[in-house]
């Protein structure tokens, strides 16, 4: 029975603890020498302060500011103790906590931080394959140990300067039982080219104890057959007839490349020259990178070495690559070279905007398509402008005939005429013959469409016609 109110208690106190306290920082890495604030605050005055720094207890009053863990806060008052440590010590390493008084009864509560004091790993270990050299597309495998750190370290790699990041695998933290210190390890894999040849491979540990990363590395060798860096024949401008000639070519390889000329029947291996020293082939020149240059002197530049084609082989122990070369005495054209489908692509771009403009013109021009529809709202619109008549009728060009037929059948005939314009004063001839005057007839039009009636509407027409002088108007009598 006596066990259940000793778990009960720690229960409570535990409640108590994380209900009640807050500290500032939960976690904390510093190095040996460095100093760290500890504040732990509740929301009540407490009249004590009691902390603990590895195994060391520590009672904080804020009036002694002597020792070198002293009283931070801004007082008991407040709730808030507080701890400065001025110089944090090895064996400091774990757990401080801090002790309050309860706002009631006789439990304390308390706070918990972790601090870690760092402590530097050592050196970091890079294991490789052995070999000093590999052939492009082998699969490389290295791994990267750093080993004894608290905390545990940062492995980063590197080529040369590029952080290196495909190929990367998790990371294996370990440590050795009894002791809290941490050991980190981590692999890499990546498929050579020719392009890691000659760069360094760095596994670099980055650590809280260390004033500078510290690094383990080797140099790739990389082994690789003769690449062209231009596709295509090569033409050398610039010759002049006469005048010393050389054909320079620039290859990448890895061992160093051997080179062979042909000109016509002639075969030169460099570094060689003919019968009368008038053409030489020279030894490749390395440039750095597995970068070489080849060349070939023509001490005078005849007219048939510009039209002949020149060839280089150039191989070494993983294989070969070929050139053909041509002479030019032109200047090198100037702007960007266009590949042959870019070439390609501006013609096919240039016939189809041809196509397009020839369908938009003869669209255009039959009334087609789009234009079709722009001409009939062409024809209505200027229809609607001249009259209110004029537009109805001119919708359909058969209203235009039956309007025309009401119009003849209304008219005035002989007689009617001379009534309609009998109160009309006699002018002159040469006025009469120019004057008009005009008679509104309304026509009621009937169903125009059997099948769809028109809204009911009244149309007039105009209808002109020019005044007689009354002698004739009598004789027609």
């Amino acid at each position: 029975m006596a066990v259940f109110p000793a778990f009960f208690g720690l229960v409570l106190v535990s409640l108590v603890t994380g209900q009640t306290v807050e500290i500032t920082p939960r976690e904390a890495v510093r190095r040996v020498g460095d100093n760290l604030t500890v504040l732990c605050k509740v929301s009540y005055p407490i009249d004590s302060c009691r902390m603990t720094v590895g195994s060391t207890p520590y009672r904080l009053i804020p009036s002694q500011q002597d020792e070198e863990v002293v009283y931070s806060g801004q007082g008991l008052q407040f709730g808030e103790c507080g701890a400065h440590i001025k110089h944090i010590k090895e064996e400091w390493n774990g757990n401080i906590s801090c002790m309050l008084p309860p706002p009631s009864g006789s439990i304390e509560v308390t706070g918990i931080m972790r601090l870690v004091v760092a402590k530097p790993p050592a050196n970091p270990q890079l294991i490789s394959p052995p070999q000093s050299n590999f052939k492009e597309g082998d699969i490389f495998m290295a791994q990267c140990i750093v080993p004894n750190g608290r905390p545990v370290a940062k492995i980063t790699w590197f080529l040369d300067d590029d952080q290196f990041l495909t190929g990367v695998h998790q990371p294996i933290i370990t440590s050795e039982p009894g002791i809290d210190l941490e050991t980190i390890s981590q692999n890499i894999t990546k498929e050579l080219s020719a392009d890691d040849n000659g760069k360094r491979l760095v596994c670099r540990a980055e650590h809280e104890a260390l004033d500078s990363p510290r690094e383990a590395a080797r140099q790739l060798v990389v082994y690789y057959p003769p690449k062209r860096t231009e596709a295509g024949q090569i033409t050398i401008f610039g010759l002049k007839i006469g005048s010393e000639g050389r054909l320079n070519v620039t290859v990448r390889a890895n061992p160093p490349p051997e080179a062979q000329w042909t000109v016509g029947e002639l075969v030169l291996a460099a570094p060689q020259k003919n019968e009368d020293s008038s053409i030489t082939a020279l030894e490749p020149v390395h440039l750095g990178g597995g970068y070489y240059n080849v060349t070939l002197v023509l001490t005078a530049v005849a007219k048939e070495d510009v039209d002949r084609t020149y060839y280089l082989r150039v191989t070494n122990d993983l294989g070969r690559e070929e050139f053909a070369l041509r002479l030019s005495t032109m200047d090198e054209p100037a702007g960007v070279q266009l590949s042959p489908g870019a070439i390609a692509g501006i013609v096919v771009a240039i016939l189809l905007l041809i196509t397009l403009v020839s369908l938009t013109v003869f669209a255009k021009a039959t009334d087609r398509w789009c234009f079709a529809d722009q001409e009939s709202r062409d024809q209505g619109k200027s229809s609607g402008e001249s009259s209110d008549t004029e537009s109805a009728v001119g919708r359909q060009k058969s209203r235009l005939s039956q309007l025309s037929a009401r119009v003849r059948a209304v008219l005035p005939k002989g007689r009617d005429r001379v009534q309609a314009t009998g109160n009309t004063e006699v002018e002159p001839e040469n006025v009469a013959d120019e004057k008009k005057s005009v008679v509104y007839a309304e026509l009621a039009l009937g169903d125009q469409n059997a099948e769809k009636p028109l809204p009911p509407s009244t149309e007039y027409a105009e209808i002109v016609y020019t005044d007689q002088p009354p002698q004739i108007k009598e004789n027609k009598e």
